[in-house]
């Protein structure tokens, strides 16, 4: 009685710690989100995009230099100083420019804006990635399992082959046909776990380590209707929203260049030292604007309309294919739904007919032959609900990513979720290095960087 408790305990504790080494998708689709080398390279492009903000902002603040002179003269002229300097200092102020830096400024804003998006995009990549790896080590484990049953089943059946053929039931021709089987299916059991290896290797790479002891999935809520989700696609996915702000940025780029033909009023002042430490100071307002400059401003205008027109038609373009990508997802999710219910009862025939050959071989009234071909029949059915399970579960998350709904927001992961808009609230005034800013930057830069 005692050894049974103690086989009783034992037993409870490798469950409680399998349930607690127990991973999730959930849990795998985090560790993809925080172990992303595409989303710290998207993240590091959107920022390049935010000091784009930065840098047109500047053009309208002032511009302050200085400079520095040293001169010599050989041969010295007599009662010269051997050496002559001087230092200035000079600021510049845009003025007017007829708005084509705020126009620049806006347009880096929704370049930004279409950044972000490809941003969510990238998030997209990564978690579907994620999903298909989870998948593909959760069926080589499966098909694993298997083909270790069925050669289990196959060793039984040459057994008895064996046996039948002892006491002249079979000839051994029966015999040599079970053992091509089992040989079959050493053979097959050996892929099967090559194919893990692979299905291991894919899981490191997209979710950043190696799989624990994998939970089974369940296949993401998607649209009612494939209508329903071409609808949602359209107002909410990443590359749609990209090419809508990039269609946007085109068309201030045309009014931008539009702008070049109106005058500009820039500020100037400048104060220096010269040689005789006279110091000497002026200020001055610059106006002035083109005249002809061999038209070189109106094929800047034109060529802001190509791109506009580029812009839009890219917009079209990727609006049709995501349209077709979702409907290609769907009908794909639709055929993985009908393959699991038509092989659930394909293996539940399968299982009665190889019982039934088996009953009827013990009998006589069946080879050997007929035998492992029921068998053959039944691991056929089973392998071909695993492929479905994982067909209908990798197909709903592909329709999430065809809606543009696979982030980690619409899946309620435990992330620690990317804030974009925190980078560009630091950049987009363009503070100096040496203000309270700048250095709350460095210090940013310096974290990323670690």
């Amino acid at each position: 009685m005692e050894t049974l408790r103690r086989g009783a305990a034992v037993l409870c504790v490798s469950v409680i710690g399998q349930l607690a080494h127990a991973d999730t998708l959930s849990q795998a689709l985090t560790d993809a989100y925080a172990n992303s080398g595409l989303l710290a390279q998207n993240r590091a492009v959107l920022r390049a995009a935010d000091e784009d903000v930065a840098q047109a902002t500047a053009r309208l603040l002032p511009v302050i230099n200085w400079a520095a002179s040293v001169n010599t003269q050989s041969p010295r002229p007599v009662g010269a100083d051997r050496f002559t300097g001087s230092l200035s200092l000079t600021g510049q102020l845009t003025l007017y420019d007829g708005g084509a830096n705020r126009l620049a400024i806006a347009a880096q804003k929704e370049l930004v804006l279409g950044t972000r998006q490809a941003l969510r995009s990238a998030e997209q990549q990564v978690l579907l990635r994620g999903v298909q790896a989870y998948m593909g080590v959760i069926a080589a484990n499966a098909f694993i399992s298997l083909r270790e049953n069925n050669l289990r089943l196959l060793n039984q059946e040459l057994g008895a082959a064996q046996d039948r053929f002892e006491v002249g039931e079979v000839t051994r021709t029966d015999v040599a046909l079970a053992q091509a089987r089992l040989a079959e299916a050493r053979t097959l059991l050996e892929s099967a776990r090559g194919d893990r290896e692979q299905a291991v290797a894919e899981f490191a790479a997209a979710i950043g380590r190696a799989p624990g002891n994998l939970t089974t999935a369940q296949p993401a809520p998607v649209a009612q209707s494939e209508a329903d989700a071409v609808a949602v696609a359209v107002r909410s996915h990443p590359d749609i929203l990209q090419a809508q702000f990039g269609v946007s940025a085109a068309e201030l780029g045309i009014a931008r260049a539009e702008a070049a033909y109106g005058p500009r009023a820039t500020l100037d002042a400048q104060i220096g030292v010269d040689p005789d430490l006279n110091v000497g100071n002026s200020v001055g307002l610059s106006i002035g604007g083109p005249i002809y400059q061999g038209g070189a401003l109106a094929s800047v205008v034109r060529q802001a309309m190509a791109q506009r027109d580029q812009s839009r038609a890219g917009l079209h373009i990727t609006t049709l294919g995501i349209r077709q990508q979702v409907a290609n997802a769907y009908a794909v999710y639709q055929v993985a739904r009908s393959q699991l219910s038509s092989t659930a009862e394909q293996v539940r025939a399968a299982r009665l007919a190889f019982d039934g050959v088996r009953e009827e071989a013990t009998l006589g009234a069946r080879t050997t032959l007929d035998v492992l071909n029921a068998e053959q029949d039944l691991l056929d059915a089973r392998a071909n609900v695993i492929t479905a399970q994982q067909a209908e579960v990798n197909a709903s998350y592909a329709v999430l990513s065809a809606m543009g709904l696979l982030t980690t927001d619409h899946l309620r992961l435990p992330v620690q979720q990317y804030d974009p808009n925190a980078y560009y609230e630091l950049v987009k005034d363009a503070p100096p290095a040496l203000s309270e800013q700048g250095r709350a930057l460095d210090r940013v830069l310096r974290a990323i960087g670690q």
